[in-house]
């Protein structure tokens, strides 16, 4: 019996749902970085930063490439990098809509007498 695919795409939307591999494969679509590079910018120390590599190499995600005693890391598909940009966009547009919503409820909430309130209560009687 074969995985169907909404569980395939769970299991892959599960392993980019951390914080530290978010921001690696962030980094990996600018360039290939060593590990020692990365550390720097996810904030994590050098265990942690591993078994974070560890779980996108599982999921074939990045692939590495040793050069005497460095690691460097690069992503598998171009495609992961367009994921995270669409997910940009998306997020962009979510978190408009919710900027203005909140501007909504403020001035609908605002108190009478309140500058807000006589705006929202002119032209009444």
């Amino acid at each position: 019996m074969t995985t169907p695919l909404y569980q395939l795409k769970a299991e892959f939307f599960k392993t980019l749902g951390h914080p530290v591999r978010i921001r690696v494969l962030e980094l990996l679509s600018e360039r290939e970085h060593a590990v020692a590079e990365m550390l720097p910018e996810v904030g994590v120390g050098p265990p942690h930063l591993s078994q974070q590599l560890a779980v996108l190499r599982r999921m074939n995600l990045v692939v590495t490439r040793k050069e005497g005693p460095t690691v460097y890391y690069s992503l598998t598909s171009p495609e992961v990098a367009e994921l995270l940009r669409v997910a940009r966009v998306i997020l962009s547009g979510v978190l408009s809509g919710q900027a203005e919503l909140l501007a909504d409820l403020r001035s609908s909430a605002a108190p009478e007498g309140s500058p807000e309130g006589n705006a929202r209560g002119r032209g009444r009687s």
